[in-house]
């Protein structure tokens, strides 16, 4: 799931984390592995937000494992199945109109 800049404060702001910027010469390599979202690095290594099940309108979403590091440096990352955290952030508030 690719997030807005303000999903993205918000997901930063709930769990402890950075953003890979959209232009970082990494990106091309992890959308082609992986897909189009917003990739976040933290101290286990590198993670998307999904939406929630049940959540209504996508103002939840799930942090999900991608990649553990392989060594103490956080240097190298090794990719694994896509892994679901029990990490929930609020994404945003629901729109009525």
């Amino acid at each position: 799931m690719k997030l807005n800049s303000m999903q993205i404060e918000r997901t930063l702001r709930q769990f402890p984390s950075e953003a890979i910027p959209a232009d970082h010469p990494v990106m091309p390599q992890l959308t082609q592995l992986f897909g189009d979202h917003t990739y976040f690095i933290d101290g286990g290594g590198l993670n998307i937000v999904e939406p929630a099940q049940g959540a209504q309108d996508g103002q939840l979403g799930v942090v999900v494992s991608l990649a553990n590091w392989t060594d103490g440096g956080n240097a190298q990352l090794a990719p694994h199945p896509p892994e679901a955290t029990d990490v929930v952030v609020s994404l945003g508030e629901a729109r009525h109109n």
